[in-house]
């Protein structure tokens, strides 16, 4: 698990997030299970990069801002300041960059990437004629459209916003997708861990098989996106603008000797692409075969998680289903929401949310769980042992039980979060705590305290309860960083051991790492009973 300074970092990316509204707990879902994922690199000892985004260009925000009487830029400068940044501190995500694609940096780069392209032969002009979705920003294919439906009868809507396409004729150029059919059948049958889940694995597959079409790579009747570099009078498709994201951002193009050049040689390829099982198509389809027509490696894998479903249907804006992350968090506190939906849900799989089963898994997991275990812990060495922690004396089968749990543990949570399996590692942490609570109402510390002849034992009884709480903090400190620093600073952890967030997952087994004379403090409650909600 060591890492060098020329190691290649771990580097994971969120999609990058459509501007035209504000983000809803969909987007936060995303961003806080790649900035866990990321957490717990880092405490494996890695180097890691973690990107997040926004897109910013195509018609939907230019038709936004036309309606909003504003320019485009000016709209999605709002946006990006009153909305998306602010929802990174409201999840407490830690995120190494933030792109937005009217950066002269990916602006620039992007038109690099493309001519590249162009010279490698990927790319010729012809004229377009064909149903477009707005609200995908997608060139449709007939197969892909339904009959619609009331209001809408008689026309071809699209499947996802339930609204008629456009019939678009253009003069523009095309990027030879056709040519990279094989290369990508022949990629992800020799890695078929490529794309996750199998799912999604399969769907790809399936399209690939179809056979592939030549896609309009550029817009002649847009105006708010990347000129082409040979032909200013046509703009980079917003989707072949915004999947250069992932490559712009760590230093595509950037000459190899800056800083930036650096960071590409040592981030790229990409190791996890997060993304909406509504757009892998693009991320495992559109972007490989640009990769590969520009001669750079594909990442390593593309990740489609599943949608959150609010009354079964799929979280929008446009259907109204669409929850700010700040009405949930300002109920249940950031850390609660970030456990929640990643313990809740198997990530890649859809799940619904609802604020009731929140509320119980709030009480009892967290509340009543954790809360319970740090607060009944702390409260007995302030009590019985003037707030030192004890010497521990010879341990009994009880606390073998608990010390041989946790090294079962540790190397099976890694292995589910190596996987992004989070709500089976969240799950693990979770059965060792109610084992934990389970042993503490067994031996019965509060009467040990009384008979003197049993402080030996009292004293080993209590610190094999901190003990266990250094090692769920330091394992939960990815899912709840804020929590579990709390928790640290009560137990005196980083007086003697360091920050917890520089504790390695690697080690988290050892036992006996607190010391004995630790100052242990009893702090307020981590998870502080919920006010009643209207």
């Amino acid at each position: 698990m060591a890492s060098s300074a020329h190691d290649k970092a771990f580097y994971v990316t969120t999609p990058i997030y459509y501007v035209n509204d504000a983000p809803h707990i969909g987007h936060a879902y995303t961003t806080t299970a790649g900035d866990v994922l990321t957490r717990w690199h880092r405490q494996r000892g890695e180097k890691v990069w973690f990107l997040t985004g926004v897109d910013e260009h195509g018609t939907k925000v230019q038709r936004a801002a036309e309606d909003g009487g504003v320019t485009p830029q000016q709209w999605v400068d709002r946006l990006v300041t009153d909305s998306w940044r602010p929802v990174l501190s409201t999840i407490n995500a830690a995120n190494d960059d933030f792109i937005r694609t009217t950066e002269p940096r990916h602006i620039e780069r992007v038109q690099k990437f493309w001519e590249q392209v162009r010279e490698n032969g990927y790319v010729y002009s012809a004229p377009y004629e064909g149903p477009y979705c707005v609200g995908c920003e997608e060139f449709k294919l007939p197969g892909d459209l339904l009959a619609g439906t009331g209001e809408f009868e008689g026309q071809q809507v699209c499947p996802v916003h339930s609204r008629p396409v456009e019939q678009l004729t253009e003069d523009n150029w095309f990027f030879k997708l056709s040519s990279f059919q094989q290369a990508l059948i022949d990629h992800y049958e020799a890695n078929p861990d490529a794309i996750a889940p199998r799912s999604a694995y399969n769907e790809v597959m399936s399209f690939l098989r179809q056979g592939l079409v030549d896609i309009s790579m550029s817009r002649s009747s847009v105006s708010w996106g990347i000129p082409l570099p040979w032909d200013e009078k046509q703009v980079v498709y917003v989707w072949f603008d915004a999947l250069l994201n992932y490559a712009t951002a760590v230093g595509y193009g950037a000459d190899p000797a800056s800083e930036e050049g650096q960071r590409f040689a040592q981030t790229w390829p990409c190791d996890v692409h997060l993304v909406g099982k509504d757009i892998v198509r693009f991320h495992a389809v559109y972007w490989p075969a640009m990769l590969m027509a520009a001669g750079v490696p594909v990442a390593h894998k593309v990740f489609a998680h599943g949608w959150l479903l609010v009354g079964g249907e799929k979280m929008s804006k446009s259907k109204l289903t669409g929850i700010a992350p700040e009405q949930i968090i300002d109920h249940f506190g950031a850390d609660s929401f970030r456990y929640y939906f990643l313990r809740a849900i198997a990530f890649g799989q859809d799940g619904s949310f609802s604020w009731e089963d929140m509320s119980a898994r709030y009480t009892s997991e967290l509340a009543n769980g954790l809360g319970n275990l740090a607060s009944r812990a702390t409260a007995m060495v302030v009590r019985y042992c003037d707030g030192a922690l004890p010497t521990p004396g010879a341990y009994e089968p009880a606390e073998q039980a608990l010390i041989d749990a946790l090294a079962t543990l540790v190397p099976e949570a890694d292995t589910a979060m190596a996987e992004l399996d989070f709500a089976t590692a969240i799950g693990g942490v979770r059965s060792f705590i109610e084992m934990v609570n389970g042993y503490v109402t067994d031996v019965e510390p509060w009467v040990l305290a009384k008979d003197p002849a049993q402080s030996e034992r009292l004293h080993t009884v209590l610190y094999t309860i901190c003990e266990s709480l250094r090692a769920i903090a330091v394992l939960y400190n990815p899912v709840m960083p804020v929590t579990m620093a709390d928790l640290w600073q009560q137990l005196g952890a980083e007086s003697t051991l360091g920050p917890i967030a520089d504790q390695r997952i690697d080690a988290v087994a050892t036992w006996g790492q607190l010391q004995p004379g630790t100052v242990i403090t009893k702090g307020d409650a981590l998870f502080p009973r919920l006010e009643e909600s209207e």
